[in-house]
């Protein structure tokens, strides 16, 4: 007896303590998600993760009608009548509100309720949802179902009975009740004490593994499972990214005194008051400005509401800056950044990997690049014994070294790879040594050019996935000059920018005549500047085949697969940083 009275009491449910000062309700919607996939609910609810797809698109449209407002939800109080009223006959006040917010402290939960109906105090709170209606056992999928419950216990919270829900289904137009049972109710409350324990541990779920829920999940591109996955030593081949095509992409405005407003759903820009060009919204993925260039403020409040950033160059390509909305609201990573900035050893260990997938990736351009017959064998072993002494080294002053040692070697050689058409121009294209500030020939300074619209690619890209472009590891931090973006476009220079220069040159894209000499510095006209961005921008939309994953990706798309394999990297996932180094 003693001891069933032991077991009696270990049941017994301890009341959720009411929320105070800054800790934030609970979703109902994040719930759902929960019971879907934690890892899901992590990514949306802790690290502020957000990606749309045509289910979530679709189903802001199924309900843009109960989204408005409407009708009276009264309060119990209100609805609570004399005896005597009843006894006389008189009929219950009928409840029809759409778009009603409710949350409860006690219970720690909000939810906003599409629809709620109801006569007196028995209401019925009835979801929308997109699709048709599921042939599966209770009419539904326990995450609806586990959603709707929610909106019921608040309710219950506020005085109203509530016993019951509806899932009105869009695709099929049917509606199913659902009964909120004990069991129902017991789901209910693991499924909360699931979600608030996952997010104050401070641990991402483990991603889904082979899952039929995956392809589908509109932050798919971020959370990985499938190559989490391979690299942790699954037997899995990674599934294609099912990501949205790349029809959105960057605008350069560099005309002397332009302006850029908005108007409707696009972006107009003027040269000198008149119309040149009009962009829509949607094809714009980023707008980079060169030079003495105006933006309206309606303009720039539309790009930052879409999430759309602005990067700031002087008329030459120097960047100066970027503009963003609020930011990315994933702190969680920064901090996890910042705690290995301060880790030598950590640093050091992804420095010598990217400076070694660099060194490896110079090699290949040089072997399949050279124009007059095949590579000299002694310098792609010397290139392979470069990026074999990276691993050597013990510290970044080593590696350095490495690094400056290697990038002699290759620009040494890098004329090799030009072809040399022999006009009679001004300039030419004989290329002889790297030389930066300033350039001092045609070749120089479309490297400069291209390494300057790589490092604001890759910072665009790093703050998009929220991470701090400025704090880097191989990089040191500096006044102005964003770090990790410089990390991380090292084993890039040569498979972008640097591919990016010999294709303009060899395949005629830039000509001599479309440089300019002034004070012993040569730089592109506008009119090269606006040949070569092109071709820059042919490159990163350029598909290959992703030699660890095996499926078909663009430039533009593997930079920010990389960016969030580093921060997967960081926040604890993958035991190593994987580089990129195609065969």
């Amino acid at each position: 007896m003693a001891h069933e009275e032991l077991a009696e009491q270990l049941t017994l449910e301890l009341p959720f303590p009411e929320l105070v000062r800054d800790v934030p309700l609970l979703p109902a919607r994040m719930i759902n998600e929960y019971c879907y996939c934690p890892r899901l609910a992590y990514l949306e609810w802790v690290q502020g993760e957000w990606e749309d797809s045509s289910d979530t698109v679709e189903g802001r449209h199924v309900h843009r009608r109960v989204d408005k407002p409407g009708g009276k939800l009264p309060t119990a109080a209100e609805l609570a009548k004399p005896k005597a009223a009843e006894d006389e006959g008189e009929a219950m006040e009928k409840i029809h509100a759409r778009s009603i917010t409710l949350s409860s402290n006690r219970l720690g939960l909000i939810a906003r309720l599409d629809l709620i109906e109801g006569e007196g105090r028995v209401v019925t709170p009835v979801d929308y949802k997109r699709g048709k209606r599921p042939h599966v056992p209770h009419g539904a999928y326990d995450p609806e179902r586990v959603q709707l419950c929610v909106q019921g216990m608040i309710l219950a919270e506020h005085g109203y009975l509530c016993e019951a829900g509806v899932l009105y289904f869009a695709g099929s137009r049917e509606r199913v009740r659902v009964e909120f049972t004990d069991e129902l109710r017991h789901l209910t409350k693991n499924t909360i004490d699931g979600l608030r324990f996952v997010a104050a541990g401070g641990t991402i779920p483990a991603p889904l593994e082979d899952s039929p829920k995956c392809p589908r999940c509109s932050l798919v591109g971020i959370c990985l499972p499938d190559e989490i996955s391979f690299f942790r030593g699954a037997d899995i081949a990674p599934r294609p990214l099912v990501v949205g095509l790349d029809s959105a992409m960057p605008v350069y405005v560099q005309a002397y005194h332009a302006k850029v407003a908005k108007a409707g759903e696009c972006l107009e820009v003027f040269v000198d008051e008149v119309k040149t060009q009009t962009i829509r919204l949607i094809d714009c993925s980023q707008l980079a400005v060169f030079g003495n260039v105006y933006i309206t403020t309606p303009a720039l409040n539309e790009l930052m509401s879409r999430g759309i950033t602005i990067s700031w160059h002087s008329h030459g390509g120097w960047f100066l800056g970027h503009t963003v909305g609020s930011g990315h609201k994933n702190v969680e990573l920064r901090r996890a950044q910042f705690r290995a900035a301060d880790d030598q050893g950590f640093c050091l260990r992804l420095a010598k990997g990217l400076i070694e997938a660099k060194i490896r990736n110079a090699r290949n351009l040089m072997r399949r690049n050279w124009k007059t017959g095949e590579a000299p064998a002694d310098l792609l072993e010397a290139m392979s014994g470069d990026s074999r002494h990276v691993g050597r080294v013990a510290d970044q002053g080593a590696l350095l070294g490495v690094e400056g040692s290697a990038a002699a070697r290759y620009f040494g050689n890098f004329s090799n790879l030009i072809k040399h058409t022999g006009e009679d121009a001004a300039f030419t294209f004989d290329f002889k040594t790297r030389t930066r500030r300033p350039p001092t020939d045609p070749v120089n300074a479309m490297l400069s050019y291209a390494y300057a619209l790589l490092s604001r690619t890759w910072l665009v890209t790093l703050s998009a996935v929220g991470l701090d472009p400025y704090m880097g590891f191989y990089h040191q931090p500096r006044y102005g000059r964003p770090a990790l973006a410089l990390d991380m476009m090292e084993p890039f220079r040569p498979l972008i920018a640097d591919s990016t220069v010999i294709q303009a040159i060899n395949n005629g894209e830039v000509r001599p005549t479309d440089f300019v000499q002034a004070a012993g510095s040569v730089n592109l006209t506008n009119d090269g500047r606006k040949r070569f961005i092109a071709t820059f921008e042919r490159r990163m939309a350029l598909e290959i085949t992703h030699p660890l994953f095996g499926y078909r990706v663009s430039y533009r798309r593997l930079l920010e697969l990389q960016a969030r394999l580093l921060a997967r990297h960081l926040l604890g996932e993958l035991p190593e940083y994987p580089n990129f180094t195609p065969r």
